[in-house]
């Protein structure tokens, strides 16, 4: 088996918005994002059910600035189930009406709502994380390592990255291990107590069906640098399932 070689991002955006838990309704987001937001944006340039990233470490670059923005957000979802019947041509399809009163919604409890985001202005983070095959798949390290060098280099990517929430577009580059140092951290240090480390479990494939895992780790940045730890770690919680 191939060691891992660990790969760095320097990702930007206008805004992000990685929201603590613990202030439910209002959104207000963390100064750097969480583990799981980073494996995202790892995910959005290159992913196989074969293997799972690991971020390493979560550098803050710029100046953590704050902005106060009010967003609409819908009071509903459309349901799988509908989306099925649409797919089949069973039912006809039904748009989730953002505004009107209840004789255009249907109810009054639907259409939008606006609510409070207190989001990151201009962030820069630097991210390094590192491939993790799942078993049977040990053999295919350097192939993914090459595979994932070459679409980040070309700034491909499945998708668009988000920095936390989806209208947050992330822009990234790759930063190679023969490249000039890079600049060096914010300096900043901040105990942020207990953090969100992932909403699934990682030792599972998400084939779309893999229920809710909340995991949680002590989180505290040190002169700009958060180091995170392995998810096989005693430091990372995770739920006892009876």
């Amino acid at each position: 088996m191939a060691a891992a070689r660990r790969h760095t991002l320097e990702v930007w955006g206008d805004f992000a918005c990685f929201t603590r838990p613990e202030m439910k309704v209002e959104r207000y987001s963390y100064p750097c994002p969480t583990p799981s937001a980073a494996r995202g944006i790892f995910e959005a340039v290159y992913f196989k059910p074969q293997f799972r990233w690991q971020v390493d470490r979560i550098e803050i670059l710029s100046e953590i600035a704050y902005i106060g923005l009010r967003r609409n957000e819908t009071k509903e979802k459309i349901s799988e189930a509908a989306v099925k019947k649409w797919a089949r041509g069973t039912a006809e399809p039904e748009p989730i009406l953002a505004d009107g009163d209840a004789d255009v919604t249907g109810s009054a409890g639907k259409g939008r709502t606006q609510r409070q985001t207190t989001a990151l202005r201009n962030p820069r983070f630097r991210i390094t994380a590192h491939i993790v095959p799942r078993p049977g798949y040990e053999d295919q390290q350097a192939a993914y390592d090459a595979q994932f060098l070459r679409r980040a280099s070309q700034g491909k990517c499945f998708y668009q990255p988000a920095l936390g929430c989806r209208e947050f577009a992330a822009f990234f580059k790759l930063l190679e291990e023969d490249a000039e140092a890079p600049p060096p951290p914010l300096d900043y240090t901040e105990d942020l107590g207990w953090m969100v480390y992932d909403v699934f479990d990682l030792d599972r494939v998400n084939d779309c069906s893999a229920p809710p895992f909340i995991t949680l780790f002590r989180a505290k940045i040190e002169h700009g640098v958060l180091e995170v730890p392995p998810y096989d770690s005693p430091e990372v919680r995770k739920p006892v399932i009876a």
